[in-house]
């Protein structure tokens, strides 16, 4: 019967995928709230417009705004297990032992595409902070618009950790 150590590489590991879990359950649920919030309000807004000749004010607005961050939120949700949409038209032409290369250069460039984006809405958040723009009502335009660099360093650091060890 030989002893059952625990080394630090092993807390270590338990670490991260329980961290990690806790994130995609805080992912998964900030979504899920996002989307029913989304659907209860057009819904509203369609109902309370068509029988009653009313609605939320800015209520349209406040949707616009929940279509950016659930398509966001949900584009995160897809990166972090590499279900995103892609093109993969070559990898039905090529052979069994290329395919691992070239879904590293794919990631790899998903990678660098994200991160482009996250560095330019950042600068475009920053903008929008700087000159106070409101999106509606007394709602600064910077607060709607901070999904972008998030969503996109999340995916960025996702499809970097992708290109490493691809799922």
């Amino acid at each position: 019967m030989s002893p059952c150590y625990i080394t630090s590489a092993t807390i270590g590991l338990r670490l991260i995928e329980s961290i990690s879990t806790l994130l995609r359950r805080i992912e998964s649920g900030v979504l899920v709230v996002l989307l029913s919030t989304m659907i209860g309000i057009a819904v509203y807004q369609v109902v309370a417009r068509n029988l009653f000749e009313t609605g939320i004010f800015l209520g349209d607005a406040l949707v616009r705004v929940l279509v950016l961050w659930v398509t966001l939120v949900g584009a995160m949700v897809a990166s972090r297990n590499d279900e995103h949409i892609r093109m993969d038209l070559l990898t039905r032409f090529i052979g069994e032992a290329s395919k691992p290369t070239l879904k590293r250069i794919a990631n790899g460039f998903t990678c660098v595409v994200c991160g482009i984006f996250a560095w330019h809405s950042y600068l475009f958040v920053l903008s929008e902070y700087e000159v106070q723009v409101l999106a509606f009502a007394w709602v600064p335009a910077w607060i709607c618009e901070a999904i972008m660099p998030v969503g996109a360093g999340v995916m960025c650091l996702r499809y970097f950790f992708h290109t490493i060890d691809p799922p």
